[in-house]
């Protein structure tokens, strides 16, 4: 049986969550549970905080977790990175007031930073041979410089509002991070095949988040402009419609490219497209 750890509350427990139920894996985790087995898949679940994730996955108590990479990077564990999951997605960034005429990351000599992250800050500072005054604070970091305790912080940010409320802004990205799946480095054989499993299962997931499926009429004359404008995962499925002269064309788009694919497709002359949500894509 394998072993995942997850956050037991917080920015990345839902999607953790819907991930394992898109995954096909039944979890039951009801009010303040902190340990459950999934229904139909070999794999136990521990609800844990996310700093003590790459703690555990790397005493091997969980075989993998999904955890931030922010955390990773900061706990600094010896835990390795198989997947980033696509969801989660922020970076640690350094803010300062609003007003302060900041011109590069120099403007930190000798200023005293807030944070949740002293090991990556500190990092980053040394990487620009900047001395400053690291103040580690729990949580509420934003507030620090409006109430005296420092002049800049470093911390999470996903739309920034948070920051623009308190009177600060973004200067300095430090890390983009997303949730990832770690792993230890003690992994047997028979631990490492169930891993495959899910990870085989996650590549199809998310393969199909980032493609759509679509189907749309094409006149004859014009089907090889427009099969060339869509070369599906092999190649389009195309069938004749009743209507002489039309045929059905169906593909698959990733998101990336899909606006820009379907005006095209729109002026090549395509009509009545129609597009579709893709649940599993298995390669």
């Amino acid at each position: 049986m394998l072993k995942l750890a997850v956050q037991k509350s917080g920015r990345l427990h839902d999607d953790s969550m819907r991930l394992l139920k898109e995954c096909g894996i039944g979890i039951s985790n009801g009010a303040n549970k902190l340990k459950t087995e999934a229904s139909n898949f070999p794999l136990q679940v521990f609800f844990l905080r996310d700093d003590d994730i790459p703690q555990y996955v790397e005493d091997a108590v969980a075989d993998i977790g999904i955890v931030g990479e922010n955390v990773v990077y900061e706990k600094n564990k010896p835990v390795e990175i198989v997947e980033k999951l696509g969801f989660g997605a922020c970076r640690l960034s350094i803010a300062v007031a609003r007003g302060e005429n900041y011109t590069s990351v120099q403007s930190l000599e000798g200023k005293r930073i807030a944070t949740s992250y002293p090991f990556l800050t500190q990092q980053f500072l040394a990487k620009n041979k900047v001395n400053a005054e690291i103040h580690e604070i729990s949580g509420s970091v934003e507030i620090a410089p409006g109430i005296g305790l420092a002049d800049a912080i470093c911390d999470l940010v996903s739309s920034g509002s948070t920051l623009l409320t308190n009177g600060l802004k973004e200067t300095e990205t430090i890390l983009n991070s997303e949730a990832v799946l770690v792993r230890h480095k003690k992994f047997n054989a028979s631990q490492q095949q169930l891993l495959d499993k899910l990870l085989f299962r996650i590549h199809a997931v998310k393969k199909a988040k980032n493609n759509k499926y679509i189907l749309l009429n094409a006149p004859n004359e014009k089907l090889n402009e427009i099969i060339s404008l869509l070369p599906g995962m092999k190649s389009p499925t195309v069938l004749p419609l009743a209507d002489k002269g039309w045929s059905s064309v169906h593909s698959v788009l990733s998101e990336d490219e899909f606006w820009d694919k379907i005006e095209r497709l729109k002026a090549a002359g395509a009509q009545g497209i129609l597009v579709i949500p893709i649940e599993k894509m298995v390669m």
